[in-house]
């Protein structure tokens, strides 16, 4: 599975690079805090994949890495090759890059 750490996405973000990120956990934890991505919570990855897209990078994100590693082998069973597993998600996110992102 291919990881992108957090400072990597930072600087993704902060050069306007096209990418797509998807937030893969629970309406109340991204109304807590989000980093600006697109919510398809874990569960219905599979049912909401047309909402991902297959021609550019993907970054797939969650708490902890854990829920979005999971998504991405199931999206990676129906052909997605182009996903990316943020490495230590919001968690590793408030750490390194924004310590005023609520965390939980």
């Amino acid at each position: 599975m291919k990881e992108i750490s957090v400072q990597e996405l930072k600087d993704k973000m902060d050069s306007g690079e096209d990418f797509q990120l998807i937030d893969v956990r629970e309406d109340f934890e991204y109304e807590m805090s989000n980093l600006g991505g697109e919510l398809i919570p874990l569960s219905g990855v599979l049912i909401e994949s047309g909402k991902i897209d297959k021609n550019k990078e993907v970054v797939v994100m969650c708490r902890s890495g854990k829920r979005s590693a999971a998504a991405i082998m199931q999206l990676e069973q129906q052909g997605f090759t182009n996903l990316y597993n943020l490495k230590g998600g919001l968690l590793a996110w408030a750490e390194e890059i924004d310590p005023e992102t609520q965390v939980y």
